[in-house]
């Protein structure tokens, strides 16, 4: 591991600017000397020259500016490759038998009556570079520990897939079952790595493009984390993320490099598969992508190792004395590369080797045939060893291996390089011939045209499936394998949650606080404490989470270097090697990729922790919900916290901070349990539940998003009787009107339940209406348990017929029923259907503003005089109150003008 102020230079790549010159003769000679070399050897010696003088003043620590780009050539010359320690022979028999089955798997996946499909390119291009892995680098679980990590390419999985059959962990029946999960159950295979799909096979979920680097990078962070807090041995674990140049231009791809190199992250390497082609195209059809790629990583602070050409190419490059092959390759295209590879060996000779003299005596003595088979050196094992070996040998940074391939190699000319080659799906009789015959496979004529391709097994004994066993069994088991170990957390006692629960007396105070209050408490807790693991994007302050920054501090590798200026308050702010705390800036996605990271170490290391992530409501789901996905997918647990909640509580901050549709997002997410509470006595027993069902005994592979304010209100104590079955379940009545005749139901969450029961006390005293509130914890549970309950009676109608959950709970109460909240009125409305009785719902409709809070409620009249209003026109439409009285109220409580609300308590950012 390399020093701190290596890892993390504060000039990095400079030049000294202001620095006096001593000796002017001495500057003098050594400038002299190089305009000798230019004058008496070239501009190629000279250039070669510096070059080794740069080398060279790196060795002796001389720090120099950064080579943005380099040839493009293989980063490790010939000279110093390792020493290949496998059998390249039976290897490349594998490999056959792997591309074959992975080809034949996804053609009978579009067999007539099924075409279900798949992609059979993406894998023939790196087949090579995940079978050196499998052989000599990925560790398995065996050990002990949680092995390596990887990040397979979403599109490579049918090679994963077809590998696993040679190895018996896969049966043909599973083959035929490719993306068939439901009708061929129990044998489906998804069509991508899913472990939610797949949870004994898949680790990581990475079809959705560009979260793929992002995890890799948190993950091979959260390693160092667990590694650094006494939680988890993880200094053996690797991190290997296989990803597609054309995925790079996804933002999340190359977003968070930055903190990979920061942390010298060397237990992390990225393989960028280089076959030059996007989905429908080339990927920089006029430039170069590697080159573009090398100069981003490089510029980031990372190791690069570029991995373009295969051995056929040494003695070629070894002739270029004058350097004018290496020339023609760093100008020529990506695109025209890409025509080199659909084109005959003569017309490569003619248009990449014709025009220039030198070029054409280098190949004279080579066939066309030769000429055409100067490969790629993505395909070839000992160059992707070197790499390999090169990356895992290298100390205080991430190396990203740039390895240049063909897209649909050896799947034939109709396949190989060509644009359309990703939609392709399925082989003619002719193309499976010719591949067949490629990979030397001892299938006959006869087996390809009668009925579909057969899969092709050497035989359980065969050397090549020995090989294999034993290339795995020395490296500590098969992969992908995704194996939970944990054993279940002894939860805190009650008492612990107490002090929460006697709610906040005379003091005002925000639910946020309340909830940080409770997980103080929390962190306290002999045996789970130290498995909290606290996530903001550079706001801890803002939410009131600076009083943890004394005792659990902030984590970072290098401590606190510095003195902060701070440092003489009580809640200063302080960075450890050990720290608890998660504080990466301005980064949602990076924030996002820790949650997941940690809520997964259950499974990838052994150990639970309990991510806790609070963030601006509005930038969590909006913003990064396709990482939330990629949570459920992944089977992460943990605690999200949209703090700052709703659209008319932070009005100050006005449009792009006002979130009034989070719970729609997270309703459409199945593994989120969803909350929006009023009181801290209901966060108690959320947060308690919460732990109990992802972290107890009977474990559930979920994970809680709870919507949390800053407006200070009274919390009240738990009532005696409460109704912890309600809260849960996601609604319970929180106070029965005791005045008034006229029945009436408000159903209130979050911040809108003191405005209910503002309004309960009006109707009653000015209108004889008798309104109880409810408090809906969780409209989206509800909504999840009608659904559900629905689905049960439509299919088994001879039973007896359920009833929801919402619907048994107000079945004594008179209606009418007006919801009130302050989300759009969608949130409410997912459960009118299921509410016995007429329904209105009140909700924020609309983009949010800066103004008061009071204001905005008026605005979208949510306020409680708003809610009165609501209440007594529900009861107008069935004669209850007469309908004048409506007008009344309006006038009453000036309810057409904005200006005359109360403002309310001042909004802040808190």
């Amino acid at each position: 591991m390399a020093s701190g102020s290596d890892r993390n230079p504060i000039i990095i790549g400079g030049l000294p600017s202001q620095v006096p010159d001593f000796d002017p003769e001495e500057t003098q000679e050594w400038l002299d000397s190089l305009d000798a070399a230019v004058d008496e050897r070239g501009r190629e010696r000279a250039r070669y020259l510096m070059l080794r003088l740069i080398e060279r003043a790196r060795e002796k620590r001389v720090a120099v500016p950064e080579m943005r780009s380099t040839d493009y050539v293989n980063t490790i010359a010939t000279k110093d490759e390792p020493f290949f320690p496998g059998n390249e022979e039976i290897e490349r028999k594998v490999l056959n038998a792997t591309r074959w089955n992975a080809a034949v798997m996804v053609s009978r996946a579009q067999r007539p009556g099924i075409g279900v499909g798949g992609h059979i390119a993406t894998f023939a291009s790196s087949a090579s570079l995940y079978d050196v892995g499998f052989n000599h680098f990925f560790r398995g679980k065996d050990g002990g520990d949680g092995g390596d990590q990887i990040f397979f390419q979403g599109h490579a999985s049918p090679g994963i897939y077809a590998r696993a059959f040679l190895l018996d962990r896969l049966s043909e029946n599973q083959l035929d079952a490719f993306r068939q999960e439901k009708s061929k159950a129990p044998y489906g295979l998804s069509s991508y790595p899913h472990p939610r799909l797949m949870p004994d096979f898949w680790e990581f979920p990475t079809v959705s493009m560009g979260l793929g680097p992002l995890g890799a990078i948190y993950q091979a962070r959260m390693n160092r984390y667990m590694e650094a807090r006494g939680i988890a041995d993880t200094s053996a674990s690797h991190v290997w993320a296989y990803l597609g140049d054309g995925e790079m231009d996804e933002p999340e791809s190359l977003g968070q490099l930055s903190i990979a190199a920061r942390e010298g992250l060397d237990n992390l390497t990225f393989v960028v598969n280089c076959n030059l082609q996007r989905l429908d195209g080339p990927v920089r059809g006029n430039g170069k992508i590697i080159q573009e790629l090398e100069s981003q990583f490089r510029g980031a602070g990372w190791n690069v190792i570029k991995l373009v050409w295969d051995r056929s190419w040494d003695p070629l490059l070894a002739q270029d004395r004058d350097g004018v092959l290496v020339n023609r390759l760093n100008t020529t295209p990506d695109g025209q590369f890409q025509t080199y590879a659909t084109e005959t060996g003569a017309y490569i000779r003619e248009h990449f080797f014709g025009d220039d003299q030198r070029l054409r005596a280098m190949v004279e003595n080579m066939s066309d045939d030769q000429i055409l088979h100067l490969g790629r050196g993505g395909h070839d094992h000992k160059k992707v060893y070197a790499a390999y070996a090169a990356a895992k040998a290298h100390r205080g940074q991430p190396t990203v291996i740039l390895a240049q391939t063909v897209k649909g190699w050896t799947l034939g000319p109709n396949f190989e390089g060509r644009n359309a080659t990703h939609q392709m799906k399925k082989l003619t009789v002719a193309d499976l011939k010719g591949f067949r015959d490629r990979l030397h496979l001892p299938i006959t004529d006869r087996q390809l045209e009668d009925g579909a391709p057969p899969y092709y097994h050497p035989g359980r004994d065969s050397e090549e499936i020995q090989y294999m066993h034993d290339r795995r069994r020395a490296l500590d088991g098969y992969v992908p394998t995704r194996v939970v170990r944990a054993k279940p957390l002894v939860l805190p006692e009650d008492k612990t949650y107490t002090a929460v629960r006697k709610g906040s007396g005379q003091q005002s105070i925000a639910t946020t606080m309340a909830f940080v209050r409770l997980l103080k408490d929390l962190m306290r807790d002999k045996e789970i404490g130290r498995r909290f693991v606290l996530i903001a994007p550079d706001e801890y302050r803002t939410f009131g989470m600076d009083s943890f920054f004394p005792s659990a501090k902030i984590y970072n590798p290098l401590g606190q270097q510095y003195e902060a200026v701070d440092r003489e308050l009580l809640l200063a702010y302080k960075e450890s090697p050990t720290g608890q705390m998660l504080h990466d800036g301005i980064s949602e996605a990076g924030c996002t990729a820790s949650l997941i990271a940690a809520g997964s170490a259950y499974a990838t290391h052994g150990e639970p922790l309990i991510p806790v992530y609070v963030f601006y409501s509005m930038f969590g789901f909006q913003r990064t919900g396709d990482q939330f996905w990629q949570m459920a997918d992944q089977l992460a647990r943990g605690f999200v916290l949209g703090a700052t909640a709703g659209r008319t509580t932070l009005t100050g901050e006005g449009l792009q901070h006002a979130d009034g549709h989070s719970h729609l997002l997270a309703s459409t997410n199945p593994a989120c349990v969803a909350y929006d509470p009023a009181y801290g006595f209901e966060i108690a027993h959320i947060v308690k539940d919460g732990l109990c069902r992802m972290y107890g005994a009977d474990s559930e592979d979920i994970f809680y998003y709870l919507t949390v304010y800053n407006e200070p209100i009274q919390h009240p104590a738990e009532p005696s009787d409460v109704d912890v079955d309600g809260i849960l379940k996601g609604i319970h009545r929180y106070q029965r009107g005791e005045r008034g005749s006229i029945p009436a139901q408000i159903l209130a969450s979050g911040v809108a339940v003191p405005w209910a029961v503002e309004a309960q006390r009006i109707l009653a005293e000015e209108w004889d209406v008798r309104a109880d509130v409810w408090s809906a914890t969780s409209w989206n549970e509800l909504r999840r348990e009608a659904v559900e309950v629905e689905r049960h009676n439509l299919l088994h109608p001879e039973e007896e017929q359920r009833v929801p959950y919402v619907t048994r709970k107000l079945s004594d109460a008179q209606g009418p029923f007006v919801a009130v909240s302050d989300w759009m009125r969608s949130v409410p409305d997912q459960i009118s259907r299921w509410v016995p009785g007429p329904y209105q719902s009140l909700g924020a409709d609309g983009f949010g503003f800066a103004d008061t809070r009071g204001a905005a409620r008026r605005f979208f009249h949510i306020d409680a005089q708003s809610i009165v209003l609501g209440v007594l026109t529900e009861l107008a439409k069935t004669g209850k109150v007469d309908r004048s009285v409506l007008k009344q109220a309006v006038d009453r409580y000036q309810l057409l003008d904005v200006s005359a609300a109360d403002p309310g308590a001042a909004g802040g950012d808190a």
